[in-house]
């Protein structure tokens, strides 16, 4: 600041008209600035402080320093940049260049070549050069991949899962014989254990800035590894030889992902774009998961229009066998004659700003009416154990709305489905009926600083007359919903064994919320002879600190109509009254993020009329509890 001001107060005093030295005060000395001479004016009491008038004697600049800097290149003149923005073709060397890249190989949390943060180093003759002359590693990337250019991206994840969940529900006693003597109830004890440990591996490799656009081409591959260790006081509910006792250990590995994303074109200048993907990939029909929910083998094309306001997909899924005891994917089966088609439609701001809407048409095309499937446990999967026994196929379309958003303070996801086709046999009549079921969930919330009050209500159609032409019952295809506490609550977390009304069959499945009978969710078909499902509740999520939530939830369940629980009991009357299901859960992520996330949970299940007349719950066990301790750990 000294040099300029001096270099001002020089050309002013060089200037005809100048006023007179001796006619101007001198400035106020700046602090800790060195003294001035003896020889200058006193200063000027009205001066503002830290500024200086020129025509004043100032000290002499210092000597003319010549900078040499051999090999410099001068900067180009401002008319070779026409805006006053100009790209940088390489971002990432910039940041190695300044030293500010710290890389780790085992560190998530700052840049790392291993989850895509920086491109792979290609080994190029020029940069094996480069890399030499500047003293940094060779390019460890294999030749072999064939791999060209500098905008290859390798990410590998890994992630650790594990459930530790005690249980009770109602187990019944074995038929051919009893772990303990005189057992003549037909419900055992209900308590059981469940431990499952899941190790996840995937890795990718990408082609382009994907920061900026959609990459060229992503391929990748997701494995799962999966031990669990169930107890239960009962014989005959692990294995279907009672000689195998009541303990059960397995693993599995199943492939999860495994596809080819391969970008077709970009349709405008905000990088709207066309993509292809194949190969077994995720895909979730609806914003909760409450029709198809799932990692299946496929085809799909999708992409975005108008600056991403309107996405589309078009897919078509061949579904997997699932392992029976971990619900992975295998691979080493033929595949399952059933077939899922779907197209659906976003559009953002619609009906008005801050609301998505979807619009989603599904068929589902069913030919296992010729296989008999039965599971790694022994137990028959398909056809179920219901009615006349006799193998099914079916073809449903499902037409849907989907809307998730604010209108606003009020936060709301909805869904709303019709499901409608034919089942070629109806296992209560042996004869072909016509599918006409609907389904309705909506969850309103609102928030209050660090508090979301929230509520739920769901409607899925129950049969009315099990042996009329027609199937009023909704059933989904794969759902895993994200809905009223998720698998917090009891009903969804839970499985409650159909005993006394069908073999091997389940009145809900696990994961799911949707009241349905069929032998799994996993393995079995969709079942559209079933009472439905009625639910409204209420929840809360405390954010106590960035990383602790607390979430309470309180759900009232009913059958929407019995009729089908009556015919296959073989009994008058049964009530409609599920019970109350009570849970709550806390969330702490001691990093702040995704990387360590542990949840505990608890609930129980207060059985209404319609439970304690299917399941003759005594006082003694007139309450039914789910813990879950999980622990997800992730790379």
């Amino acid at each position: 600041m000294l040099w300029s001001a001096s270099l001002l107060a020089l050309a002013f005093a060089g200037q005809e008209g100048a006023a007179a030295p001796e006619a101007v005060p001198p400035p106020v000395a700046m602090p800790g600035a060195n003294p001035e001479p003896q020889d200058l004016e006193a200063p000027d009491s009205g001066l503002i402080d830290g500024r200086r008038r020129p025509g004043v004697t100032q000290r002499e600049l210092p000597d003319k320093v010549e900078q040499d800097n051999p090999g410099a290149v001068r900067a180009p003149p401002p008319e070779a940049f026409p805006t006053s923005e100009f790209p940088v073709p390489d971002r990432w060397r910039l940041i190695q260049s300044l030293g500010l890249a710290k890389e780790r190989f085992l560190d998530p949390y700052h840049q790392n070549t291993y989850k895509g943060d920086r491109p792979l180093c290609i080994p190029t003759d020029e940069e094996q050069e480069r890399r030499r002359r500047e003293g940094l590693p060779k390019c460890r990337t294999p030749k072999f991949l064939g791999l060209d250019g500098d905008d290859w991206f390798f990410s590998i994840n890994a992630a650790s899962d594990t459930v530790v969940e005690p249980r009770s529900f109602p187990i019944p006693v074995g038929n051919q014989t009893t772990t303990r003597p005189d057992s003549n109830d037909v419900f055992g004890k209900p308590y059981s254990n469940v431990f499952s440990q899941t190790f996840i591996f995937g890795a990718s490799l990408v082609k382009g800035y994907t920061a900026f656009k959609p990459p060229e081409i992503e391929y990748r591959v997701s494995l799962a590894y999966n031990i669990n260790y169930v107890t239960v006081p009962e014989r005959r509910v692990l294995f279907v030889e009672p000689s195998k006792g009541t303990k059960r250990l397995d693993h599995f590995l199943g492939v999860q992902e495994a596809f080819i994303d391969y970008h077709i074109r970009n349709t405008s200048d905000r990088y709207d774009f066309d993509s292809i993907r194949v190969g077994i990939q995720p895909f979730q029909s609806d914003f909760r998961g409450f029709l198809f929910n799932d990692l299946q083998l496929g085809i799909r094309l999708f992409g975005n229009r108008d600056n991403n306001r309107f996405q589309y997909n078009l897919a078509a899924f061949w579904r997997l066998e699932k392992d029976t005891n971990s619900g992975l994917n295998s691979v080493v089966q033929a595949p399952r004659r059933d077939w899922v088609f779907v197209a659906n439609a976003y559009l953002q701001d619609f009906p008005v700003p801050s609301f998505t809407s979807q619009a989603t048409v599904v068929y589902n095309m069913n030919r296992e009416q010729n296989r008999i499937e039965i599971d790694d446990n022994g137990f028959p999967a398909r056809p179920a154990l219901l009615g006349d026994l006799r193998g099914r196929e079916y073809d449903v379309v499902y037409v849907g709305f989907n809307g998730d958003g604010h209108f606003g303070r009020i936060n709301l996801t909805v869904s709303a489905y019709g499901a409608f086709g034919e089942d070629r046999n109806s296992f209560f009549t042996s004869k072909s009926a016509k599918i006409q079921s609907y389904f309705f969930a909506a969850e309103p919330s609102i928030d209050f600083d660090w508090i979301r009050l929230r509520g739920a209500a769901l409607y899925a159609s129950g049969d009315k007359n099990p042996y009329d032409n027609k199937e009023t019952g909704f059933d989904a295809i794969f759902e895993n919903p994200i809905f009223a506490g998720a698998d917090t609550s009891y009903w969804i977390r839970q499985t409650i064994p159909f005993a006394g009304g069908g073999r091997a069959v389940a009145l809900n499945g696990r994961n799911g919320i949707l009241n349905t009978l069929r032998s799994s969710k996993e393995q079995g078909q969709s079942n559209f002879n079933n009472p439905g499902t009625v639910l409204v509740g209420a929840g809360a999520d405390f954010d106590l600190t960035p990383t602790t939530r607390f979430t309470l939830n309180a759900n009232h369940l009913w059958f929407a109509n019995t009729a089908t629980l009556k015919a296959l009991r073989v009994e008058g009357s049964i009530p409609k009254d599920i019970g109350f299901d009570l849970s709550a859960a806390a969330i702490w992520r001691p990093k702040a993020n995704q990387n360590i996330v542990f949840r505990l949970s608890g609930a129980l299940l207060q059985p209404g009329d319609g439970f304690k007349d299917l399941f003759g719950s005594r006082p003694r066990d007139h309450r039914f509890y789910s813990v879950l301790f999980n622990a997800i750990l992730t790379y």
